[in-house]
């Protein structure tokens, strides 16, 4: 099933010394250890002949040690420094839709800040008619929301533009992770400062040391986003915005400024740095767009992937997920022949606006070569597009906003590689 001379593999990162440390697993390293048989029926158990901990031992649960390995994993030659890095989600290792919060992925610009929550102000300032400041307790006093959405980087799979270079669902896709946030509508602050009819757009500003600011237009801060002080129940973790973060449904994850500082309501865009020199999108005749906000429709696999090998033949669960910045998903297909034959998938509710999705769909392997693909539809009718489609219209110069159509290629034992089709 796989045209050799159609098939471009994956560049190979240890031949040239760069190699990914954890992403280096083989299929052996990655199976199951072989059980101890005194612990197999009709024994009785070892864990059961001795009384375990006691509710003192964890004040602050803890996952099991033997997922120890289910942790965010960074690429050291990525970036210059780790404190203008990222991180990576192991969506192949999560379940549902949910990403705890000690695995949601990490980008910064200067590095996690560490702010007392006491010494903690919210300016709103600018084309506004009462400029204010609020304390975190002021905000927890207005009307609370609660939301689930995704947050991706704009330059989630970015390193594949040019062919298939990431041998890990993790390290390729791993730039989004999906959780509930609790705080208070944009628009409910500005029932308080009042706006300016010549106020058009938003300056977001935090307060970590790269100073890191984006220009809004009005209408999405008077859509959907959210000022949050919380995320799955709990307050938000120091690297994602502690005490206070601002949340962009469906827009790029650069402009959710964390450990947010100031809100400056202007008539126009700002033009900082992060949306003039960086996040724009480099087309093949020399010009950028500039403000490609929205995260178009798209999804991966988690499972098979090349961290998940197939182990046994037979019949198999394929799952992955799926998400847009337009709205919901409206439907999830998956070929296992490289695009020339689709099925529809299941998706598992809920079903949320601009969320991940979960989808499944059965089939029986018997040992042969597969092309894996999953294809996302959303409420909008948008289709998630293959790489030559991308290509044709972007060329091959941009590293964000690549939503393309990926492809694990199943081996006849049961290994996956990351590849692309040509």
């Amino acid at each position: 099933m796989t045209d050799k001379k159609k098939l471009i593999s994956r560049r190979s990162l240890f031949s040239t010394g760069a190699g990914l440390g954890a992403l280096a697993l083989t299929t052996k390293s990655l199976l199951a250890k072989e059980a101890n048989k005194k612990n197999l029926p009709p024994n009785v158990p070892e864990w059961t002949e001795a009384l375990g901990e006691g509710v003192d031992a964890n004040p602050y649960g803890m996952p099991s040690e033997f997922e120890s390995h289910v942790v965010r994993r960074n690429v050291e030659w990525l970036t210059a420094s780790t404190e203008s890095s990222v991180n990576f989600t192991p969506l192949q290792d999560l379940e549902g839709i949910v990403t705890p919060n000690g695995l949601c992925f990490e980008r910064h610009h200067g590095g996690t800040t560490i702010i007392n929550p006491t010494d903690y102000r919210l300016m709103i300032n600018g084309l506004v008619d009462r400029e204010m400041i609020f304390t975190l307790d002021d905000l927890k006093r207005f009307p609370q929301v609660n939301k689930f959405y995704f947050l991706e980087c704009a330059a989630n799979g970015g390193m594949e533009w040019r062919g298939a270079q990431l041998n890990g669902c993790q390290y390729t896709f791993g730039m989004v992770h999906n959780v509930q946030y609790t705080g208070v509508k944009l628009s409910d602050l500005l029932q308080e400062t009042g706006l300016k009819n010549s106020a058009k757009w938003i300056l977001a500003e935090g307060s970590d040391s790269s100073g890191m600011t984006r220009s809004i237009p009005i209408e999405k801060i008077k859509d959907d986003c959210i000022v949050a002080w919380a995320m799955n129940g709990e307050a938000l973790r120091p690297e994602q915005g502690y005490p206070v973060r601002l949340v962009v449904p469906g827009w790029e994850g650069n402009m959710w400024v964390k450990w947010l500082r100031r809100l400056e309501f202007g008539d126009k865009p700002y033009m900082t740095r992060e949306e003039t020199s960086k996040y724009t999108d480099l087309l093949s005749d020399g010009n950028a767009r500039m403000f490609t906000w929205v995260m178009d429709a798209k999804s991966v696999i988690t499972s098979p992937c090349p961290e998940k090998p197939i182990i046994h033949r037979g019949f198999q669960q394929i799952s992955g997920l799926a998400w847009s910045g337009r709205g919901k998903i409206k439907r999830v297909d998956v070929s296992l022949d490289g695009g020339k034959n689709w099925k529809t998938a299941q998706l598992h509710p809920p079903v949320l606006d601009k969320s991940l999705t979960r989808f499944t769909i059965p089939f029986e392997w018997g040992g042969e070569e597969l092309l894996l693909q999953s294809r996302a539809i959303d409420e909008s009718n948008y289709v998630q597009p293959t790489i030559q489609e991308l290509q044709k219209i972007r060329g091959v110069n941009s590293i964000y906003h690549n939503n393309s159509i990926a492809t694990w290629l199943i081996t006849k034992s049961g290994k996956v590689d990351n590849v692309r089709l040509g």
